[in-house]
């Protein structure tokens, strides 16, 4: 299991578990403090991707905008998902919530598309899924936030609806939230986690 660089708050007995998970150029402190104000007493762990492009932290190697190396996300993501469940195990929490923003949105969904066990709710803001998962009927057990730019140019609107068409398709618990710019994140998406975390 790799060894992430991690910032961690302890929670209360019984509180949720919510892994933050940065974009590309972030770090563990990105979302780690929202996080701890939208889940007063939960317990977060934020960890910072291990990989390094161009001197930027990302979770997965990508070849170009939009193009992702499949086998090395393939590597990546199970190497998340042995980290995601061996806190899960130490916490015993049973509600665990992602929360990630681009390329830290594309790790959480990727997990939860082989392992929907893992996560009961994904709150991806501005993914980029650019493949077609394989079906998964373990997602009609998890509840999903989708927030997205219509002008995003690296997360393109049409590819965000088919990511949201494919988990309503596995029975998915769906909720979109869109702005009307671009990748930027804007305040009308952190009152739409608020009334989705609810």
């Amino acid at each position: 299991m790799t060894d992430y660089i991690i910032r961690e708050t302890k929670g209360t007995s019984g509180a949720p578990l919510v892994f933050t998970f940065h974009g590309t150029g972030g770090d563990e402190t990105q979302f780690h403090g929202l996080a701890e104000q939208l889940w007063p007493g939960a317990h977060v762990v934020s960890p910072r991707g291990d990989v390094s492009e161009h001197g930027m932290n990302r979770y997965f190697r990508r070849t170009g905008e939009g193009v992702y190396d499949m086998d090395d996300l393939a590597k990546r993501r199970a190497a998340m998902a042995g980290f995601i469940r061996s806190r899960i195990s130490e916490t015993g929490a049973t509600r665990v919530i992602a929360l990630g923003y681009s390329n830290g949105a594309n790790i959480a969904a990727a997990v939860a598309f082989v392992d929907p066990d893992l996560f009961t709710d994904v709150i991806a803001m501005h993914p980029l899924i650019p493949w077609t998962p394989a079906p998964q009927p373990g997602l009609a057990a998890t509840r999903w936030l989708i927030t997205a730019g219509e002008r995003d140019t690296i997360c393109p609107a049409p590819l965000t609806r088919s990511l949201t068409e494919y988990l309503r398709a596995q029975g998915a618990d769906v909720t979109e939230h869109w702005h009307p710019g671009g990748h930027e994140l804007v305040h009308s998406e952190v009152q739409a986690i608020q009334d989705f975390q609810i």
